[in-house]
């Protein structure tokens, strides 16, 4: 049975389950959420998610929320990722949640007051308060990848996917690569793997720019 994912092109936590299910080959396929239309608030969505959020990924009976449980249940599905293996579990675990507290939650939120808000109505203090907050993860993910080629083990697990996901969007939101050359490297090794897709290749966007 063919997996729904519930998502749309700008979303960087969508993008993580798009990626976990490209790149272990499960049948699935994207349903487009109008997210900046409202969509996540009507009645039919909050059906599907009562938080009004994206992703969620439907396998016949079985319904699944927020990116770091979908990565998990991809993982012991697919056999591969890490997180279906006990030696690795709970440090791959621990980069996922660093990730959705410390890096995509930082970069998800200064990327969208930096392109999607108008421009009169961008905070500039926040922004740069979320910058300075930003480059702290940044720092963090570039020394833990010195000498590594994946966060975790000898390979790319769920670990890799949660992290990298907000760092391939072209919006500028205070990442350049060139300033991170560990960094900068494993985003080339993670997007050499066969199956990978940038996220607006992978997804409908909901704004059109």
């Amino acid at each position: 049975m063919t997996m729904k994912l519930y998502c749309f092109g700008e979303s960087g936590h969508s993008y993580k389950a798009a990626l976990g299910l490209a790149l272990t080959k499960l049948d699935w396929e994207a349903v487009f959420v109008d997210f900046f239309n409202g969509e996540g608030r009507s009645p039919e969505f909050q059906q599907i998610n009562n938080m009004g959020e994206a992703p969620v990924l439907i396998d016949g009976d079985l319904k699944l929320t927020q990116s770091g449980v979908i990565l998990d249940y991809i993982s012991e599905k697919s056999g591969m990722l890490g997180m279906h293996n006990p030696d690795l579990r709970r440090d791959v675990m621990r980069w996922v949640l660093w990730d959705n507290h410390k890096l995509s939650s930082n970069a998800g939120m200064v990327r969208f007051l930096m392109n999607f808000l108008p421009k009169d109505k961008r905070p500039a203090e926040v922004i740069g308060f979320t910058q300075a907050r930003l480059k702290s993860a940044y720092k963090v993910l570039d020394q833990a990848l010195a000498g590594r080629d994946w966060l975790v083990g000898d390979q790319i697990t769920a670990a890799d996917i949660s992290c990298c996901s907000y760092l391939y969007y072209p919006e500028p939101f205070g990442f350049d690569r060139a300033d991170w050359p560990n960094i900068d490297k494993w985003l080339t090794r993670i997007s050499d793997l066969p199956g990978w897709k940038h996220p607006y290749d992978m997804m409908q966007r909901a704004m059109v720019q």
